[in-house]
């Protein structure tokens, strides 16, 4: 998706906003069609069966002729695709959209242009006649400016960030924090590989965000001290406003605007530090962490409730400030094929020297010093050299194998180094 910021003017800003309305209505009347159905009842009406029920929608409501026909079938189509996709995206059944919380739509363009091959040749149809498709109308005013059409509210402008204009079939246009969007349906080319076969490990952690194996630390950043003490403020103060005031709600939309400004940060620097490492390196390596798993809430039942329920929620949220998932997810999408993945376990436990793997070897958060041959490192560069090396490891057996150990139960760490004849594993 290539997505930019819309400047509307007031009128525009209103169509929009009933533009988003009659989206979300469209969207969920689709909802509660199929949530009467059940196993043995007639099958819910699919998209073409939708579109004829919203044409006899249109003609008895005035509030829902008045808006865009485009407009409200594309939420018709994006709620087809998800149901489609509902076992596939990790989703799950198309839920409820909320006003002010779901506010966007779908355009389709409207100008139309001959479509081609993959060899560039013309796209025929069955009579042999050019196929055409159809573009969005964007128009370049200057090297930041540019202007799309969007139904009902002519030219709007955008920011045009990147030096190409998009060219799509459909553009999307959200509202969220006072703020609007348009992101065009574009699949980028991924990012051509430098071809100096360099490997990069990347170890993730939440002192330091990304530990690379070359020495860099890569922090994401957050909130400064004073943001943070206005996020407080305004928390305290809705609080203890009286409910449904206006007070709570502009408390509670001032601290909206300053988490938004701190995801806006946070992709940001996912976008240049994932850039960086898809052009830079050859093959990028990240440890494997189960983030879902990591963050999941510790409160437990009613029967077993949990322990440490607040400082476990704590941590959750500062795993999710660090934008792991993200600088790994569109790191895989512009080095396309050039990721792997490292099993986590024992990488910050390993010497990237010798590979000893021995707990005490991990002096502190940010100090490794090896109990075998004594190599000191930087603990997270440490593990991302491990990483790099596509290698975690498993502890190795204990003296009474009769092949060295991690730490006995003595609590003594054991740096004998193995002895593959001892065990019966041949030399040569």
């Amino acid at each position: 998706m290539s997505r930019f910021r819309m400047y509307p003017t007031r009128a525009q800003e209103e169509q929009m906003l009933e533009h988003c309305a009659h989206a979300r209505y469209v969207w969920n009347l689709a909802v509660e069609q199929h949530s009467h159905w059940y196993r043995g009842r007639k099958a819910a009406p699919g998209f073409a069966e939708q579109c004829r029920q919203l044409t006899e929608a249109r003609h008895d409501n005035e509030w829902l002729r008045a808006g865009n026909a485009d407009v409200q079938q594309q939420a018709l189509k994006d709620f087809n695709k998800a149901k489609a996709a509902r076992f596939a995206s990790g989703f799950g059944e198309p839920t409820w959209r909320k006003k002010f919380v779901h506010n966007g739509f779908r355009v389709i363009g409207t100008d139309r242009v001959p479509e081609l091959q993959a060899d560039g040749s013309p796209k025929l149809n069955a009579k042999s006649k050019q196929v055409m498709g159809r573009s969005v109308v964007v128009q370049k005013l200057n090297r930041h400016w540019a202007q799309v059409k969007v139904p009902g509210c002519g030219w709007v402008r955008f920011r045009l960030t990147r030096g190409d204009l998009p060219t799509a079939k459909t553009f999307r246009v959200t509202w969220r924090n006072g703020q609007w969007h348009i992101a065009f349906a574009v699949i980028p080319a991924p990012v051509p590989a430098p071809g100096t076969g360099e490997v990069i490990g990347i170890d993730r952690g939440v002192t330091i965000t990304a530990a690379l194996s070359d020495g860099r630390k890569l922090n994401c950043p957050q909130l400064t001290v004073r943001e943070a003490a206005q996020v407080r403020k305004h928390q305290r103060r809705a609080a203890r406003a009286p409910r449904g005031s206006e007070r709570k709600a502009a408390g509670y939309a001032a601290v909206a605007r300053l988490k938004a400004r701190e995801a806006d940060r946070r992709k940001d620097w996912c976008e240049k530090n994932s850039t960086m490492l898809s052009r830079t390196y050859d093959v990028i390596r990240f440890e494997k962490l189960n983030i879902r798993n990591m963050t999941r809430s510790a409160k437990g039942t009613v029967q077993e409730p949990g322990r440490n329920v607040r400082q476990k929620s704590g941590l959750n949220r500062v795993i999710l400030a660090q934008g792991w998932g993200l600088l790994r997810q569109r790191t895989e999408h512009k080095a396309l094929g050039r990721v792997e993945d490292v099993p986590a376990p024992y990488t910050s436990l390993r010497c990237s020297a010798c590979g000893w793997i021995d707990k005490n070897s991990r002096k502190s958060q940010a100090e490794f010093c090896c109990s075998s041959c004594g190599f000191t490192c930087n603990a997270d560069t440490n593990a991302a050299t491990n990483v790099a090396a596509g290698q975690g490891g498993i502890p190795r057996p204990r003296s009474s194998a009769g092949a060295g150990g991690t730490t006995p139960p003595t609590q003594r760490s054991n740096v004998r180094e193995p002895q593959p004849t001892r065990v019966g594993i041949p030399l040569f």
